[in-house]
């Protein structure tokens, strides 16, 4: 099931796969040459080609007001919170709460909004605030 919110936005060369849940929220912009998918191949048994092994398969969900930049990789069990901002060729695996800047392979926070000071500032990698 894909679900797409209102006002939703797509470049060229999106690449979605989808076998059993993608949900993407209103205002939410993708840029070109995003792939999103909750399928992935395992590779267990090496006896069998990893195209021919079955699928682990878990839902994707993608928060409103969020943008995609160019030729990032959206992979399955990814959660992105609510205005999250995705860089260009970053691959992302993992769940973000809401407001912040997600880039690199593999993807982490790199900024948040902070609701007290009124600004986007720089985090660690879990998102804990890191003085500037």
């Amino acid at each position: 099931m894909i679900q797409i919110g209102n006002n939703f936005s797509i470049q060229q060369n999106m690449h979605l796969t989808c076998a059993k849940a993608i949900s993407i929220g209103s205002n939410t912009a993708i840029a070109a040459n995003v792939t999103i998918t909750d399928i992935n191949h395992s590779y267990v048994d090496i006896l069998i080609p990893v195209e021919k092994q079955p699928w682990e398969i878990s839902p994707v969900e993608i928060g409103e007001d969020c943008k995609i930049y160019n030729n990032a990789v959206i992979l399955p069990g990814t959660k992105l919170g609510k205005h999250n901002v995705v860089g260009a060729n970053s691959v992302v695996s993992a769940i973000f709460p809401d407001f912040c800047v997600i880039v690199g392979i593999p993807a982490s926070i790199i900024k948040r909004y902070n609701f007290q000071s009124k600004k986007w500032q720089k985090t660690n990698k879990f998102g804990e605030f890191i003085d500037e």
